[in-house]
């Protein structure tokens, strides 16, 4: 689906195909690539247009887009579902990231790819960055990682975390449900890491696709917490008392995959370049709250 064209004499637009169109970040690019058609034509593939476990399906998709760039956020992110079923995230996460360079590369388009703070193993106590020792401890972050390494030199890596947004299921809609159906939520204290919010994301993979920056960045908004700190904020942005958030421990909420205690990434090489960092997460926090509950 093309969501935006080029208008006026002698521009050229940017072409930009962006994979998982349909999920909570996928949608967030498209609108943030489809604020300005003087600059740039975007086509939006979800999973009935483009199937990232067919390398036919994918290279059909982006041949006959013929785009400038790709923006991958196609993935299973199910990480619990992932653990019960490595073969399958390796098919799509791993395999599916060679199809769509491949893809990429037939193309001549630049592959701009989506990982995750799941290639860490979560033990540090010190922020990752871009040069810290990966180690995933689940099937999702070694499947994540697996896609890393099918992007060729020369493209763009860029890992987040803790993603949350207007569209589709995130933490702070499942506090903001729950908020509606209990009178206390139990939310793990002694898992860290840097909240991510889709527009403000969006904002930095669309700069960073226009700059043709190679190589890998983390991006996340700035500041850190616990899955407990963000609760309660939530709750606060809400109007609600955020004591009615009871802090555990990951051993009283055990998950298929384990998560990582420690996540927070360093957005070192943004920052080493003098870019601007995004907004300390309360910030979208507070704007994503306002527009979910208005």
């Amino acid at each position: 689906m093309v969501v935006g064209a080029a208008q006026g004499r002698g521009l050229i637009a940017l072409r930009v195909l962006v994979t998982g169109a349909g999920g909570q970040l996928g949608t967030e690019v498209v609108r943030a690539f489809s604020g300005d058609e003087r600059r740039f034509s975007v086509v939006a593939c979800d999973r009935s247009t483009l199937d990232l476990g067919s390398r036919d399906s994918v290279l059909s998709a982006i041949t006959s887009v013929a785009p400038d760039a790709v923006v991958h956020c196609g993935a299973w992110t199910a990480v619990d579902a992932c653990e019960n079923d490595p073969d399958r995230a390796l098919a799509v996460n791993a395999l599916g990231t060679r199809h769509v360079q491949d893809g990429c590369r037939v193309a001549g388009a630049r592959l701009l790819y989506v990982s995750t703070d799941y290639v860490f193993d979560g033990l540090a106590s010190a922020p990752y960055d871009e040069w810290s020792s990966v180690g995933p401890a689940t099937a999702y972050g070694r499947s994540k990682l697996g896609g890393e390494s099918e992007v060729d030199p020369g493209n763009t890596i860029v890992r987040t975390s803790w993603v949350c947004g207007a569209s589709g299921s995130n933490f702070v809609k499942t506090m903001l449900r729950l908020a509606g159906e209990r009178e206390s939520v139990s939310v793990v204290d002694d898992q860290v890491g840097s909240p991510s919010f889709t527009p403000d994301l969006a904002g930095v993979l669309r700069d960073l696709v226009v700059a043709r920056l190679p190589g890998l960045y983390h991006v996340t908004n700035s500041g850190s917490t616990s899955w407990f700190g963000l609760a309660q904020a939530t709750f606060a942005a809400a109007g609600l008392d955020p004591a009615r958030v009871l802090p555990i421990s990951t051993v009283d909420y055990p998950t298929p995959a384990p998560r990582p205690a420690y996540s927070v990434l360093d957005n070192a090489a943004l920052r080493l370049q003098g870019w601007p960092l995004l907004a300390d997460w309360h910030e979208p926090l507070d704007r994503l709250v306002k527009e979910l509950t208005s």
